[in-house]
């Protein structure tokens, strides 16, 4: 359980909340529910309550929690719990106890983006201290990681709310730089179904490997396609939609026609429904395409889709209200874009809340070994929210 009584130095209760989050393991495919609970009782500490969405399962939740006035629209902070797995990584140390070196915090989360909610949960008795007109939500969601599929229920809980919250700053890592745009994402696994025979007498058979690198081929002439010809916005690292093949898995043995075969493909469009539109024309060419030639060797054969991910792009507009708040908040005058995907678009498309993405700490560290954060883009973040809770406070 959390200690109540709280070190002076808003750089110490980072440092120790920051550690006590990275102790939880909150990979994606773990319960979150030791972390929430802790937050839960940090908060109780403080007088604060907040609102647990649990998924359908009962091993996971997110939390809503509102600082000042609930009848007002308010501001809100958005951060995940999950973090992405250490299997097969090489850690000098163990990846979930916070080490701290040459001004660098390390450990798993660290980055993205268990340092941005420690330093939220850092800041509340600062916010609990002002008299806030203007209400500070926290929003902390899990599995972020696996397609922003724990925000949602929570969005569709604030979308049914009477006062809709202003805007929100979502967390993730662009060392404290304004973030306008990201890309959305689709991604589709394709499952081959073909004919197995023995290979001295293939042509008997159908196929699944074959056909399908029929299709990676069509995928890559179109991602070559869009990086030339398609949409471009500068703004971006990648200035146009992306589209690749990314998993193949096929085969039995040398001397069998592979019956099955398993390709997952994914597009980042620029676009608000880009991404989507170009997966769905993968799809209906292969159905045009490939599998009428399939069907005519053995009816049995073809091929089937199933949607793996979703989430919408995000496009604010560079003079909205959110933008110009979170500017003035950071101390900066600059904006961009990026090709990662957050939960951002979702907090605009389903509750309607203008949404940009900036927190401490960069991308680069983001799943990496020795994933770290430098406690000068903590103590950045703070300010940040420090000013936050000073707008907050007018009026």
């Amino acid at each position: 359980m959390p200690n109540p009584i709280f070190p002076s130095s808003r750089s110490d209760r980072i440092r120790n909340l920051l550690a006590e989050l990275v102790a939880f393991d909150t990979v994606s495919d773990r319960s979150n529910l030791p972390l929430i609970a802790h937050i839960e009782s940090y908060l109780g500490f403080l007088g604060v309550t907040s609102e647990r969405i649990t998924d359908e399962t009962g091993k996971k939740a997110s939390l809503w929690v509102t600082i000042g006035p609930e009848d007002r629209p308010g501001l809100v902070l958005s951060g995940h719990t999950d973090v992405v797995p250490v299997a097969g990584q090489h850690w000098t140390h163990d990846p979930f106890k916070l080490r701290e070196h040459d001004g660098k915090l390390y450990g798993r989360g660290t980055t993205d983006m268990k340092g941005f909610v420690a330093v939220c949960l850092a800041m509340v008795p600062d916010m609990l201290e002002a008299t806030l007109t203007t209400p500070i939500h926290l929003a902390i969601s899990y599995d972020e990681e696996v397609g922003c599929v724990g925000v949602r229920p929570m969005l569709a809980e604030v979308a049914r709310k009477k006062v809709k919250p202003l805007g929100c700053f979502v967390g993730e890592p662009t060392r404290m730089q304004v973030i306008i745009g990201h890309k959305g994402k689709h991604g589709v696994r394709a499952t081959f179904k073909g004919l197995a025979r023995h290979s001295s007498i293939a042509p008997d058979g159908v196929n699944a490997i074959e056909y399908a690198a029929e299709m990676i081929t069509e995928i890559r002439r179109r991602a070559v396609k869009l990086a030339g010809e398609g949409a471009r916005d500068d703004l971006y690292d990648v200035p146009h939609s992306t589209l690749l093949t990314s998993i193949v898995h096929g085969g039995a043995a040398l001397n069998i026609v592979p019956d099955q075969c398993v390709v997952e493909f994914e597009c980042r469009g620029i676009g608000i429904t880009e991404s989507r539109q170009v997966t769905d024309s993968i799809v209906a060419w292969a159905r045009a395409e490939l599998e009428p030639a399939m069907k005519a060797k053995n009816p049995e054969c073809g091929i089937s889709f199933e949607e793996i991910l979703d989430y919408p792009a995000l496009d604010t507009k560079a003079d909205a209200a959110i933008v110009t708040l979170a500017k003035s908040l950071a101390g900066r005058n600059d904006h961009a874009k990026v090709a990662f995907g957050t939960e951002a678009g979702l907090f605009v498309s389903m509750a309607d809340v203008p949404s940009v993405v900036i927190g401490p700490g960069a991308i680069a560290q983001a799943h990496t070994p020795d994933e770290f954060v430098e406690m000068a883009e903590l103590e950045k973040c703070a300010a940040f929210v420090e000013k936050l809770i000073a707008h907050c406070a007018k009026g």
